[in-house]
């Protein structure tokens, strides 16, 4: 489908790649890897023709088509979810109304013995026949059943894209790339902005249904899951093993131990070869022989050992002033978008030094809350920030602000201040653009880079509340870490909106989860949060908005021994009777949500779309569904305090 011939990439004097040759096949599912900044996305670029190389070439059959999923999007604010993927079949809406014209011709036209006629007969034919084996006309349905299958509920197609986060926004853009069922599949990032049943979607999608993928993923189990072949950028090569990830990881860690071998042989060779010319330079009798020598040393070439990414960013945040001692108090904020509630009722304290998360569903109201905050858009009810409050904001599409036409070093040289600006290449060091990398302009900076770019540019001034929103995105895992170490030595007071378990661990004190409209607090960290839930993961969190995570309640005999007998039989009573009507609410949401999904099935089919009936049900169920989820909630309350 795609081949690639002698590919060299050049930035300043040092290559990012050269001498790349490889082909894209029918089927090859592509995990595109390496440290950051090697040049992945860069290589998609050239691979859709965005980018031109320096040199080689990239041939692609004119009847080839590529979708391409960049990591940075500008996204359009003046339409509905439904329009905004409707735009994947513009081609098709054009070929209609061209059946459409010609239709119309024939009918009236009357010249039916004419050659021009008959050529119109001919040409309407093999156009309406493309049309009908096109699918055409059930490109609603497929939309329908792609914006669900990342997550959209009904009730979302025709709500304006502007009310929606930057990463609801991003799976519409996904989904329009889908649609659009190109032969090869170019994504940077896919999983950035997706939880997990959508996670899970996509690679059911990408196995059955993509006919090429080449992609670029943080995620190990999602690129590991996808992949039948792994293509590896590094020591400005390109290799190619022909195995999923989780093989390629095993085969790199055998390769490199054989470079090592193999290098370390070479050293000692031309070690004893150097060691026996100095001893004989001088020598007569020698000459020949040093000659030789000397001609073998020269005709040896260097064995490279591949590159393992050791630099680790070093981040400290500077000495902040004191706040007041609550930094923010909400007290019954509410935000609506139109018809749709995002959250209402938010009442919550985050006391001085307090390190918080917020999770909870995408699209349930944390990007909003923090906005809210911000100041950046207007909300119901009473929300202060504290006195001597000095605010750092990180956002999902911080790297996005950035001025592609500045450099690295003139990004952060125009918002240093004092004598701070002496220590702008130290800085830059530390985050890994140290030397030439300083040079590099903003617009050829992979996702990873942007986004520390951006943090360097929240370090430069002091302040002592900081506010990140999926700081931890397009970012490896070192840099993770040190960025994780960093907040938790921060002087000040921290929110992290973030899905991201490991990186939450032992960072937050404090857990407030977004759902159904509601936010919750929950004392302790992560993992006592999960605990509460009895999940695993934050993306279990994701699993459905209305979806309540029913623990298993085990029955256990607290009554102390002073206890009488009588006491203990009443206690056990009401145990078993609080367990059996939390049992039967079970049942019911278990059977409701089952004919919702049935329902859900039923009205996915076109013919079914305009059925009353069906909606009514589905709307009565719904309805019930959400009151015995908050009856459910009350029941395992009562029961947990019985159990006490």
């Amino acid at each position: 489908m795609i081949s690639v011939e002698g590919l060299c990439v050049e930035f300043s004097a040092k290559p990012l790649f050269t001498d790349a040759s490889f082909v894209v096949n029918d089927r090859d599912r592509i995990a595109l890897v390496g440290k950051n900044g090697a040049g992945k996305s860069t290589l998609l670029k050239i691979l859709c023709g965005m980018q031109q190389p320096t040199r080689g070439v990239v041939s692609v059959p004119n009847d080839t088509t590529i979708g391409y999923l960049p990591q940075v999007m500008v996204l359009q604010d003046d339409t509905t979810v439904r329009e905004e993927a409707q735009k994947a079949f513009a081609h098709i809406r054009e070929m209609k109304e061209r059946i459409d014209c010609m239709n119309q011709q024939l009918a009236e036209r009357t010249d039916y013995e004419s050659e021009d006629y008959l050529a119109l007969v001919e040409r309407f034919t093999q156009e309406h026949d493309r049309y009908m084996m096109m699918g055409a006309e059930n490109y609603e349905a497929e939309i329908e059943r792609t914006l669900m299958g990342l997550g959209f509920l009904r009730t979302d197609f025709e709500r304006p894209t502007s009310e929606f986060s930057g990463g609801w926004r991003m799976r519409i853009e996904l989904a329009k790339i889908l649609l659009q069922k190109p032969d090869v599949l170019l994504l940077d990032e896919p999983t950035n902005h997706l939880d997990i049943e959508s996670i899970q979607w996509l690679e059911q999608f990408l196995a059955q249904s993509a006919k090429a993928v080449v992609l670029v993923s943080h995620d190990r189990a999602f690129i590991n899951n996808v992949s039948n072949r792994t293509l590896e950028i590094s020591c400005g090569r390109i290799i190619d093993y022909k195995v999923k990830y989780n093989e390629y990881v095993v085969l790199r860690k055998e390769r490199r131990e054989q470079q090592l071998r193999a290098y370390e042989n070479q050293q000692k060779e031309v070690a004893d070869m150097k060691d026996f010319i100095e001893r004989f330079r001088y020598k007569a009798t020698k000459a020949v022989q040093v000659q030789q020598k000397i001609k073998q040393l020269e005709k040896i070439v260097p064995i490279e050992v591949d590159e393992v990414d050791n630099a680790a960013m070093h981040l400290k945040f500077p000495p902040c002033l004191r706040s007041g001692d609550f930094p923010i108090i909400c007290e019954d904020v509410r935000k609506d978008y139109g018809a749709h509630t995002v959250f209402s009722n938010v009442n919550l304290t985050i006391k001085r030094g307090e390190k918080v998360a917020f999770v909870g569903k995408n699209g349930e109201g944390k990007s909003t809350l923090v906005k809210c905050i911000m100041g950046e858009i207007p909300f119901e009810g009473n929300l202060k920030v504290g006195h001597n409050i000095q605010i750092g904001y990180f956002a999902q599409n911080q790297a996005q602000l950035l001025d592609e036409s500045l450099t690295v070093f003139q990004t952060i040289d125009y918002v240093a201040k004092g004598d701070i600006r002496l220590r702008i290449n130290d800085i830059l060091g530390a985050f890994m653009f140290g030397g030439e990398a300083s040079d590099k302009k903003v617009k050829v900076l992979s996702g990873g880079e942007r986004s520390r770019l951006a943090m360097i540019r929240l370090l430069l001034e002091p302040v002592n509340l900081l506010i990140l929103d999926e700081p931890t995105n397009h970012l490896d895992m070192p840099s993770k870490d040190v960025l994780k170490e960093a907040i938790k030595a921060f002087d000040g007071t921290a929110i992290v909106v973030s899905h991201d378990r490991e990186f939450l661990d032992g960072l937050v004190t404090k857990v407030y989860e977004f759902g159904g409209g509601r936010v919750k607090e929950h004392l302790g960290g992560i993992y006592d949060f999960l605990q509460s839930r009895n999940i695993e993961e934050l993306s279990q969190l994701q699993l459905s908005q209305n979806t309540p995570i029913t623990p298993s309640i085990p029955i256990t005999q607290n009554t102390q021994k002073s206890q009488s007998y009588a006491e203990h039989k009443e206690q056990q009573k009401r145990l078993r009777k609080a367990e059996r009507a939390v049992e039967d609410s079970e049942r019911k949401i278990s059977d409701m949500e089952r004919r919702l999904k049935e329902l859900d099935a039923l009205l996915m089919d076109p013919v079914n779309a305009s059925n009353m009936e069906f909606v009514t049900e589905y709307t009565t169920i719904k309805k019930a569904l959400d009151e015995e989820v908050e009856r459910w909630e009350k029941l395992s309350e009562e029961y947990e305090q019985l159990n006490q």
